[in-house]
């Protein structure tokens, strides 16, 4: 009898194993990860892809902090990367096990925020900006004058996504402040600002790919790539560049350091950044990615598409989010809870 428990004993053992050696938990954004490159992933390599989603940066940092997640990667936009690196809760990747780490675009490997990309590897970027119907609001829809300061025809019928570094980085750039900025004259004004414009918002929400293409919101400050989900839909959505200044991001994958499917890990890492698989990413979720070759993969309708290609006139208007100091931190959130009430 002690021989038939032993002998179990170990099949349980072994049969957990090997399930658990099947499994990736990767923590990223709602909406954004390919259900056809997770399918093509397990079925060339049996491991299944679990997807938990978060709706912000702080969201996931606070989730992870907590412990006990059971995640495995994460992906935390290029402000965040160097806080995720300082509170030790991600790895240094080994770069021996990454072959296709040199398909990375030049300009997003030494980038400031993870030079060598020895933390880190592309997922998608893209811009915030801001999203109108054209039905609607027939203006020039690259200024962020349309929601701080809007036009009748919009009153009423705007959201503003709650995303508080966005949000108060848009305004700041309206009031010709820098990113980050601790001039308190210009933020006196961004406060004003905001609270004058906030009677005139509908909604602080996310979800704006569905309301943008069913006309339930007439104008969004947004993302890029879903407002170009949402204008497949309906052709009468379009994407803004505010001249003011906009801000383009880069989401990023990281190795949590207390991952248990590290191999798993490793394979998914290096498996993304094949050229034909970063497509898929971008196809699905219609961001432009950092690999080198993925374009030829893309569909057709991402190639000169306009929320992909910023105008000429506009293209040093953009410049990428910046995790701000702590005496700027203090004063973006004093003016994000007071917005909020």
């Amino acid at each position: 009898m002690k021989k038939l428990l032993t002998a179990t004993a170990l099949l349980l053992a072994t049969s957990s194993l090997a399930a658990a050696e099947g499994v990736l938990n990767l923590y990223n954004w709602g909406n954004y990860t390919s259900p056809e490159l997770l399918a093509k992933f397990e079925k060339e390599t049996g491991i299944k892809v679990v997807v938990t989603d978060f709706d912000s940066n702080e969201t996931a940092l606070a989730k992870i902090e907590a412990g006990g997640a059971g995640f495995d990667l994460v992906v935390p936009s290029n402000n965040y990367v160097q806080v995720w690196v300082q509170k030790g809760l991600a790895q240094e990747l080994d770069l021996s096990r990454l072959p296709n780490h040199k398909n990375i675009k030049p300009e997003f490997m030494d980038v400031e925020y993870d030079p060598g990309r020895k933390f880190s590897v592309p997922w998608q970027w893209g811009i915030t900006g801001f999203a109108v119907n054209k039905s609607v609001y027939s203006g020039d829809p690259n200024t962020s004058a349309l929601w701080l300061d809007p036009p009748e025809e919009l009153k009423g019928k705007i959201n503003v996504t709650p995303e508080m570094s966005d949000v108060i980085s848009l305004a700041v750039l309206y009031e010709g402040g820098e990113q980050c900025t601790e001039d308190t004259a210009v933020l006196k004004r961004v406060r004003d600002r905001l609270l004058a414009a906030k009677p005139y918002w509908l909604s602080m929400d996310y979800g704006m790919e569905d309301k943008m293409a069913t006309n339930d919101v007439s104008a969004s400050v947004y993302w890029n790539g879903a407002i170009m989900r949402a204008r497949l839909r309906n052709p009468d959505v379009v994407f803004g560049y505010p001249k003011e200044g906009f801000l383009k991001f880069m989401d990023n994958v990281m190795l949590l350091s207390d991952a248990q499917n590290v191999d798993n890990a490793y394979k998914f890492i290096d498996y993304i950044m094949i050229p034909e698989n970063a497509a898929m990413l971008s196809a699905f979720a219609r961001y432009a990615n950092g690999i080198t070759g993925s374009e030829a993969f893309e569909p057709a309708d991402m190639k000169d598409a306009p929320e992909l290609m910023i105008p000429p006139e506009y293209a040093d208007k953009g410049q990428f989010s910046k995790l701000c100091p702590p005496k700027a931190q203090e004063y973006y959130s004093a003016i994000w809870t007071e917005l909020l009430k």
